[in-house]
């Protein structure tokens, strides 16, 4: 399989609504496999299709827990199926549905809630999310997906589901780190279409990012 080109912010493709996946075929497996190596090579905790030039509702994750977030305030337990590695830690899902529980309105902790993001590589901003998530959707066979996550499982969750939504986690940030990260925008001339890195090439992210 391949590592794919990563979109950076201002490619049209980041900031539309994603198409609902119709085909069930082999090239959705192989571009999910692929999303997979890219992911693994950023590194990343999550990968959305729009980040890789697919318009299309799907993503994918792995998680395998030790954030600063849940060592706080903890990721508590959930119900999970049909996820290869028995926890939901990782996996693929396909036209999702994300429910969420209200978010706090209350400054983010900048120790445990800085998230980042592959599409804007390097840079990580504190924001506040929802600490219960549960995710639906389909797998790239057409089988049902649920995950009910809590804690920075669910905030990769609302992280993905955002970008199938044309939503980057920069937009969703409050001032001053708002003016902050569009300073970073333009200092780095991104903002525009046609920007992307490759995770091959030896550029790496850091991690905990999708």
């Amino acid at each position: 399989m391949a590592i794919l080109p990563i979109c950076i912010t201002g490619d049209p493709v980041l900031h539309r609504r994603a198409s609902e996946v119709t085909e069930f075929d082999s090239s959705l497996d192989a571009l999910v496999h692929d999303m997979r190596d890219t992911m693994a090579a950023a590194p990343g905790v999550g990968l959305a299709g729009p980040q890789v030039g697919e318009g299309l509702r799907v993503f994918v994750w792995g998680y395998r827990g030790g954030s600063a977030f849940d060592a706080r305030y903890g990721a508590g337990s959930g119900t999970v199926d049909l996820h290869e590695d028995g926890v939901g830690r990782s996996g693929v899902v396909v036209n999702p549905q994300l429910l969420v529980t209200p978010v706090a309105v209350r400054v983010p902790d900048p120790k445990c809630e800085s998230e980042g993001c592959l599409s804007v590589p390097g840079h990580q901003f504190p924001l506040v999310r929802a600490g219960h998530a549960v995710l639906t959707g389909v797998d790239v066979h057409g089988g049902p997906v649920r995950v009910e996550a809590w804690g920075w499982l669910a905030r990769i969750f609302q992280h993905e589901f955002d970008h199938l939504d044309g939503t980057l986690y920069v937009d969703r940030l409050a001032q001053p780190c708002a003016g902050q990260a569009q300073e970073v925008v333009a200092e780095a001339g991104w903002g525009v279409p046609g920007n992307s890195w490759l995770p091959a090439a030896g550029e790496h992210a850091p991690t905990d990012r999708g």
